[in-house]
Parts: C-alpha cells; sequence; structure tokens
C-alpha cells in the first residue's frame, strides 16, 4: 500500500512521459485544460517555477505577481512599477517561451493603494507578458477604478473570488460577481471553486448558469463553513464533477491549479504533482 508520499514520487516519476507538441507542453486531457496558478510554487524564484512546471508537464498558467515584482517597502515598489521597462516583462515572456509553457494571464492584484499610474502600469505589463488576461484578487471599490483601464487596453480582467461573504467589498458571492461584471464588459470571473465552496455555494451549478463569463478556474480542496485547505479528494470541493462538466461540455475553461494546503517539510513539486495526477485521473 503507497503512501501520499510514495504516490507523490510515482506521479512525478511519469513525468518524462508527457506530450511535448512544437507549440509547448501539452497539459490538456479530454478537451479540459489543466494548468497552474505560480502561487503554488512561491517558496521558489521564477526559475524554479518554471522548472517545476516543466517537470510535473504544465503548459499553461496564471502568472503570478510575486514571480514578478520584487519585494520592497511600498514607495519603493510603486516607483518600480512606474520605471520598469517593458523589456523586463518581454524577458519574462520569452522564458516561458523557451520552457514550453504558456502564460495565460497575469495575476495582478489590484488594490486601494495602487495609484492610477499603476493601475495602467499594470495593463502595459500584462501586454508585455504576451497576455490579454488579467486575474486579480481585488475589492468592489478598487475594480471600479480598474474598469476605465480594462476598457482602455481591451483587456480582459477576470475577477478572482474568496470566501470573505460578510464583507460586502469582497468578491465572494454570485451577486457580489454579478456587480463587478456589471461595471465592464470587460470584466469575467475567475471562479476559485475551493473558495466557492468554503462560502457554502455550488460551483457546479454556478458554472452551469456562467460559463460563459468564466474565464478560468482555480483548483484547490476545502470543507464547506469556511474549512481548510486539504489535499485533492480530502475535501468537499467538488473537483471532479466540475472537471467532469467541462470535458462534456467543452467548454473552454482552463482549470489552474492553485496548491495551498502545504505543511511545513512537504515537498512542492510533489504536491503539485499529485494535484495534477488527481485531475488527469478525473478526466480519464
Amino acid at each position: 500500500m503507497y503512501s501520499r508520499r510514495d504516490f507523490g514520487k510515482i506521479a512525478l516519476a511519469a513525468v518524462p512521459a508527457v506530450r511535448v507538441l512544437a507549440a509547448g507542453i501539452d497539459s490538456k486531457f479530454n478537451g479540459v485544460l489543466i494548468g497552474a496558478q505560480t502561487y503554488s510554487f512561491r517558496d521558489r524564484p521564477l526559475e524554479g517555477a518554471i522548472d517545476a512546471m516543466q517537470k510535473i508537464g504544465i503548459g499553461s498558467c496564471e502568472l503570478y505577481m510575486g514571480h514578478v515584482e520584487p519585494k520592497m517597502p511600498r514607495e519603493e515598489l510603486k516607483q518600480w512599477r512606474l520605471s520598469t521597462p517593458m523589456d523586463y516583462f518581454a524577458d519574462i515572456r520569452r522564458k516561458f517561451d523557451t520552457a514550453g509553457i504558456r502564460i495565460f494571464a497575469y495575476t495582478l492584484n489590484f488594490q486601494n493603494s495602487f495609484s492610477d499610474e499603476e493601475i495602467d502600469r499594470g495593463f502595459q505589463m500584462t501586454k508585455a507578458l504576451g497576455t490579454d488576461l488579467i486575474t486579480t484578487s481585488t475589492t468592489l471599490t478598487c475594480a471600479k477604478r480598474v474598469a476605465p483601464f480594462a476598457e482602455k487596453y481591451k483587456i480582459r480582467v477576470a475577477l478572482h473570488g474568496h470566501d470573505k461573504k460578510e464583507d460586502p467589498n469582497e468578491f465572494a458571492t454570485p451577486e457580489s460577481f454579478a456587480q463587478g461584471m456589471a461595471m465592464s464588459s470587460n470584466f469575467y470571473v475567475n471562479l476559485d471553486i475551493g473558495h466557492f465552496t468554503a462560502a457554502n455555494y455550488d460551483a457546479v451549478d454556478y458554472i452551469k448558469q456562467h460559463h460563459e463569463k468564466i474565464l478560468c478556474l482555480h483548483l484547490k480542496d476545502r470543507r464547506k463553513n469556511h474549512g481548510l485547505n486539504l489535499p485533492f479528494g480530502e475535501g468537499e470541493t467538488p473537483i471532479r464533477p466540475v472537471l467532469q462538466l467541462l470535458k462534456e461540455t467543452r467548454w473552454d475553461i482552463p482549470a489552474d491549479i492553485e496548491y495551498e494546503y502545504g505543511k511545513p517539510g512537504l515537498d512542492t513539486v510533489v504536491e503539485v504533482a499529485k494535484c495534477f495526477q488527481y485531475c488527469k485521473d478525473a478526466l480519464a
């Protein structure tokens, strides 16, 4: 009988068999694209995250801002955003191109502290990274400020939700997503089915009703009633039913693994590989 660690090693050992096409790594299974939120690899720098995705066989990602921006005090970071040449971001894109991994979206979490100039530069960065999609954890008040820039640059913005439904300024409820999308025709949903479940909503039903406005999913497993993050298959999030729904309907909605259940001592690459294998098995 295998332990979870043994299973992870087995999953990782199978990585060399991953299909690599001329355009890059192919991580689409039965019509469903399985990618990763690079926040999953927040324990390592950009190059380490790219290497991890190559080893696992993940060919598409949402690029987390923490892998792009340096860690520095607020005012220094503001100046960095306003002054860094676009070549810096284009070079990051080339690293992913070389690795055979597509940057599907740039994850830029707009905060109320952002100046209009920083918001504007964020859209320029996104274009330089080679994508026309931003995924963002933000607030309704901040989203109102972002909307004109989405229109200006013709870039889609997918609003990411959490389970803080008691806060009317957070994206967490179906109603809050509706409010956000009403602000701009370029606003969509980045549905985190783990957080949605933890807030006691039905992810399968929401996807059925709003699939045309959902640009990507985050996959994690949580329990209801604001429950903990758990290894895939141990929580109450309907990961398998959601993936089966995408397989059956052929809706073009990438499903990105967001690894958050980790504890000290766990190997991130092994754990994400287990999540990846779970998704492949669900789509078999």
